[in-house]
């Protein structure tokens, strides 16, 4: 698997990289930022973008959508429940200093359900629905690892103060959907270090 990692805008968000090695095909998580960064990376890595996927649709995930979805002509995927939000003035302002372009919402060409498997060539990672954070808070699980947007970090888990936030839904997506998966199974976050299931479950204090 082709994979790179890059951490964009100011909030460092988490933007994943990931394709498959024989076909060049590849999909981009969470464009917070940075678009032309991005786009410089896969470049590098002579990757063909088929498929951007948004863990949810907080203001540092999606900033470099439109840019990224321009240049690539890749498809957006996104949990039907995040699908409809709108970002507010201040996110907005925010979204623009951080490297993103909002004069036009993205439309999701693709609705994402819990259970949905997600497939470019070789690659497969399974939807989980998580919500906590934001009602259509997803994880992508396969190939040993999972990205977890912001709902579980390297011994934290993500805020739960925002609208649509529950931090009694967050934990319960956490126990049920995240440390049901093997202990050696890699997390890739939103924001921070990667950590792994077992550790987090070992060592987190929120749960």
């Amino acid at each position: 698997m082709i994979f790179r990692h890059l951490v964009v805008g100011p909030l460092a968000c988490n933007c994943y990289i990931v394709g498959d090695e024989t076909t060049k095909q590849g999909m981009v998580i969470d464009p917070g930022a940075e678009g032309r960064a991005i786009l410089r990376a896969v470049s590098e890595l002579g990757l063909s973008i088929k498929l951007i996927v948004v863990t949810h649709a907080h203001f540092d995930h999606v900033g470099a959508v439109p840019a990224v979805k321009e240049a690539t002509g890749a498809e957006l995927a996104i949990h039907e429940a995040d699908a409809s939000m709108r970002l507010g003035p201040f996110a907005r302002m925010m979204a623009s200093i951080s490297g993103g372009s909002f004069s036009r919402v993205s439309q999701p060409e693709r609705l994402l359900r819990d259970g949905d498997v997600i497939e470019i060539d070789s690659l497969r990672f399974t939807v989980l629905h998580t919500p906590g954070h934001s009602l259509g808070g997803i994880s992508l699980y396969g190939h040993g690892m999972v990205f977890t947007g912001d709902t579980l970090f390297n011994y934290g888990v993500g805020r739960s103060d925002f609208p649509g936030c529950s931090h009694r839904q967050l934990i319960d997506s956490i126990k049920r959907k995240l440390m049901s998966l093997p202990d050696d199974t890699i997390v890739y976050p939103g924001h921070g270090p990667p950590t792994t299931i077992g550790e987090e479950k070992r060592g987190n204090p929120f749960l």
